[in-house]
């Protein structure tokens, strides 16, 4: 346990990142002091968010440093203890990702259990997507039964889950978006009542999908989803504006949505939300979640990249679509 391997940010993307906005480092494995520990992590998280880090603004979140270690959700086991609450041994939760070896604070990691489901649940079903599903959904949009909900992206860790949970809480109708006729495909197999390959137009897909009109829309796309979402919607229809990876990688303002006036006349509500403010609806999550995991009315899917080494090519995939469910690198 002496050599270390991190993923430094190289350079700032213009636009798409490429492989070499990367660089694999080696390092020596860390030792705690006083109140901290040393994770072994076992799987990390890449998410659409890390993308907007790699610039040099201002936002809700610090940007990545230049020539340092990114980071993001990972899990994985201590192995090096000076704190008096986490044991060698224990499963940990925790941020700082992209590395194989993390030295952190006991207070920034969290205990779970892997007895009780694979432990890269915990940074999908179980962790930040499950969680932002939930509460955007519930709690954001405030979903009532009966009602109608279009999910944009509706195929990645965060809109499968939308869906499904949609329909255990009773909603009327869902839809989905994806990006590949095998996506549409496993979004049905999910139960949502139609999806349709946003390839073949969004407006339009959605008219024949939502003939009366759209209630709820869960927006991980923005851009063309967001309009076609707002031509749809039925008056007080609410929107979780969750995150617009469709213009992430974009050097130019992006052209849609131009019907922002119809707001106005149909009484919209379009809210921006970050997970992080919806800790108050944990507990209920946990519980509901947990209970469908068990009956087997909630599925998730993961796609798993082996090796530290490969996860700017995960990132990257997840950029591009590439992943069905939650996109995680097996560290």
């Amino acid at each position: 346990m002496t050599s270390n391997r991190e993923i430094h940010l190289a350079s700032r993307p213009q636009g798409w990142p490429t492989e070499d906005t990367f660089r694999l480092v080696k390092t020596e494995v860390p030792t705690p002091g006083p109140g901290q520990i040393v994770v072994r992590n076992q799987f990390m998280s890449v998410d659409p968010y890390m993308r907007g880090r790699m610039n040099d603004v201002k936002s809700y979140v610090a940007p990545f440093a230049l020539d340092a270690p990114l980071d993001g959700g990972a899990i994985g086991e201590v192995v090096a203890s000076e704190a008096a609450n986490i044991a060698v041994g224990a499963t940990v939760l925790h941020g700082l990702g992209w590395r194989e070896y993390a030295l952190l604070d006991a207070a920034a990691a969290r205990p779970v259990d892997p007895s009780i489901a694979p432990v890269s649940a915990y940074l999908s079903v179980l962790g930040m997507p499950g969680l932002t599903a939930y509460a955007g959904l519930l709690e954001v949009a405030a979903m009532k039964p009966g009602e109608t909900v279009f999910v944009s992206a509706a195929a990645g860790a965060v809109g499968s889950l939308v869906g499904q949970i949609a329909k255990l809480k009773g909603a009327g109708r869902v839809i989905g978006s994806a990006g590949s006729p095998a996506k549409v495909e496993r979004l049905r197999a999910l139960g949502f009542d139609a999806a349709f390959d946003y390839h073949d137009g969004v407006r339009e897909s959605l008219r024949t999908a939502a003939p009366d009109g759209v209630d709820v829309y869960f927006d991980n796309v923005g851009g063309d989803h967001l309009e076609a979402a707002i031509s749809a919607m039925n008056l007080h229809g609410r929107a979780a504006i969750c995150g617009m990876i469709g213009q992430y990688n974009a050097t130019e303002p992006p052209a849609a949505p131009r019907n922002l006036a119809l707001v106005i006349g149909k009484r919209l509500t379009l809210r921006g939300f970050l997970v992080n403010d919806h800790n108050n609806v944990r507990t209920a999550f946990v519980r509901d979640v947990a209970g469908w995991l068990r009956d087997g009315t909630l599925s998730y899917d993961e796609t798993i990249v082996d090796g530290i080494e490969n996860a700017p090519a995960a990132f990257l995939g997840l950029l591009r679509g590439d992943n069905l469910g939650k996109m995680l690198v097996k560290v």
